[in-house]
């Protein structure tokens, strides 16, 4: 009985072998996996997301400071603006018609 015991032992141990193999296989994969991901999207010029919510607050900034100056043109143009009453355009007076060109 012992034998048999001794078998079961070595294919127990055998098969935690294979297992912890396969765990390290499983974890340098995912390391590989990772540091190719990581050198790939370094390689596409990504921003990152500091970088695009300081220029999506820049951008917002930029906007406020356009509509506050369209603000303060349009209140300077009315004050520049006359108050005189619009005046009728003078009617142009009819022309005289020409004589017609002798033929040669």
């Amino acid at each position: 009985m012992q034998t048999r015991n001794k078998i079961l032992d070595d294919i127990s141990q055998l098969m935690n072998n294979a297992v912890g193999v396969a765990q390290g296989a499983k974890g340098e994969a995912e390391t590989a996996m990772k540091s190719w991901m990581d050198r790939w999207l370094a390689d596409r010029d990504f921003v990152t997301r500091e970088e695009f919510d300081a220029v999506r607050l820049m951008a917002q900034k930029a906007r406020e400071e356009n509509e506050a100056l369209k603000a303060r043109l349009d209140a300077m143009e009315s004050a520049a603006k006359p108050k005189a009453k619009p005046q009728s355009k003078p009617q142009a007076k009819p022309r005289a018609k020409s004589a017609p060109k002798p033929k040669a």
